[in-house]
């Protein structure tokens, strides 16, 4: 048998602290923890978790908001060998009750950082890391169950070609630590690269303005509602700004109007990027690379393979759609407790993503829209992403959602919601209306819904579930 592995973040943590450990590692509202204060606060969590019999493997569901405690009582579980699961706090108790039966915990971590102690890393060779439960936006959620040598490889990547980080960085975290995006590439990719973290919860535009100019922030992971929120701040000041290097999106699509808009009035660009709960971020626009693609959401990141593949399976030409797989080193082993699930997207180490999507001749992919969600009307295939694309490039029209929903005769037909540009109305008809003119006849939607906002997961994320459901 191998002899037990310390996880790459753990040991780079330990080096910092040998190294620069009275630096400031962690900024907060009401705290900032040096490196040596933040081992020593993890270390005071695994020995109580060791005290409290748990073995290595045991699983730990972690309940806390963002914030300092939060990232104590994440390194703690994995300086002691759990497998983490952190859940969102903002989960309703049905929701939470739902997940902790499906996890089975040995604890639940709701409180952290009162106790220290050095701790001596060790772990057992296959023990997982983490449990990361995905969004729910295509049905339950699931625990996709990550291996130490996955989060080595995602925080790896995301702290080099990605974000490029150094020990000079300073990184926000105001997204949900509980998300993929929020936890590896703004918290533990930042203390792997030895880089400082800004905490700021709850996110607000005057509160991350302040933070970016109080820290000196350089690196800002947002979604998009975040940046767009920045740029209809009506007290932007751009100077506050100005410690920026690159901004990251993720979780949800950035509309590269978006990304155009706030390079325009920042002068920061913002890197775009494709990733899920089940493999990190294996595709993405990098620090080092300055060429962007306005429909592309970027290239594989290095040891990342990809294929284009038609329904049975077999490679499509360049350019030609087809569902995206991907093999990379960051997948999960596989859901939590559900094989018939697991197969149905892991085989052979390619994840069938369930995305339609091209890949250029230069390796730069775009996606077309949800394999899942592509609609059958009247015998012909409709892709959402295209008509919200037209959708979208209405002067009046903010955001953009298409489902598929019955049909008694053509099985289904095409409904769209979307939301209004601040002080803009317009009639639903001249919605349609701009969808025919522009659409074949068998895509354009029947009908379009305005709404004052649409259903979204805490990532900014649309839950199209919830749109199908009303008009089902």
């Amino acid at each position: 048998m191998p002899a037990p592995r310390v996880p790459r973040l753990l040991t780079a943590l330990e080096r910092t602290v040998r190294r620069r450990g009275d630096e400031p590692a962690l900024f907060a509202a009401d705290t900032t923890l040096t490196w040596r204060e933040l081992a020593r606060r993890a270390g005071g969590v695994a020995r109580r978790l060791a005290a409290e019999g748990l073995a290595p493997g045991d699983r730990v569901a972690l309940l806390l908001p963002n914030g300092w405690r939060f990232a104590v009582a994440l390194l703690g579980g994995l300086m002691a060998g759990a497998t983490v699961s952190p859940l969102n706090p903002m989960l309703a108790a049905a929701e939470r009750a739902r997940i902790l039966a499906d996890l089975r915990p040995r604890t639940v971590l709701d409180a952290a950082g009162d106790e220290t102690a050095d701790w001596s890393l060790s772990l057992e060779p296959r023990a997982p890391a983490l449990i990361l439960y995905t969004s729910g936006s295509t049905g339950r959620p699931k625990g996709a169950v990550l291996s130490h040598a996955a989060l080595d490889a995602a925080l790896v990547s995301w702290a080099g070609p990605v974000m490029g980080l150094t020990a000079a960085d300073c990184v926000l975290a105001t997204l949900p630590l509980s998300h993929s995006f929020g936890v590896n590439g703004a918290l533990l990719a930042p203390i792997l690269a030895g880089a400082r973290v800004a905490l700021v919860d709850p996110f607000t535009p005057p509160g991350v303005l302040a933070a970016i100019a109080q820290h000196g922030v350089t690196v800002f992971p947002a979604v998009a509602t975040m940046f767009r929120r920045l740029l209809d701040a009506p007290k932007l000041d751009v100077s506050e700004l100005k410690t920026l290097r690159i901004a990251v999106s993720g979780a949800a699509p950035c509309p590269w109007d978006l990304a155009q808009e706030w390079r325009a009035r920042t002068g920061v660009r913002i890197l775009r990027g494709y990733g899920m709960t089940e493999l990190f971020r294996p595709i993405s626009f990098r620090s080092d690379d300055a060429r962007d693609v306005p429909e592309s959401i970027g290239r594989p990141v290095p040891g990342v393979e990809l294929r284009i593949v038609d329904d049975a399976g077999r490679p499509r030409r360049a350019g030609e759609t087809g569902e995206l797989w991907i093999r990379s080193p960051a997948v999960m082993e596989g859901y939590l407790e559900a094989r018939e699930e697991t197969r149905a997207v892991l085989a052979d180490g390619w994840f069938r993503t369930g995305d339609l999507a091209t890949i250029s001749s230069d390796g730069f992919v775009a996606i077309a829209g949800r394999k899942k969600e592509l609609i059958l009307r009247g015998g012909y295939s409709v892709v959402p992403g295209e008509v919200e694309a037209v959708l979208l490039a209405h002067p009046a029209v903010a955001e953009a959602a298409v489902v598929g929903v019955p049909h008694p005769d053509l099985g289904e037909d095409i409904a769209a919601f979307v939301t209004l540009q601040a002080g803009i109305a317009v009639d639903p008809a001249a919605l349609i209306a701009h969808c025919r003119e522009r659409l074949a006849g068998y895509k354009y939607p029947r009908r379009v819904t305005v709404l004052d906002a649409l259903p979204k997961s805490a990532t900014g994320k649309i839950l199209k579930a919830q749109l199908s459901d009303t008009v089902s």
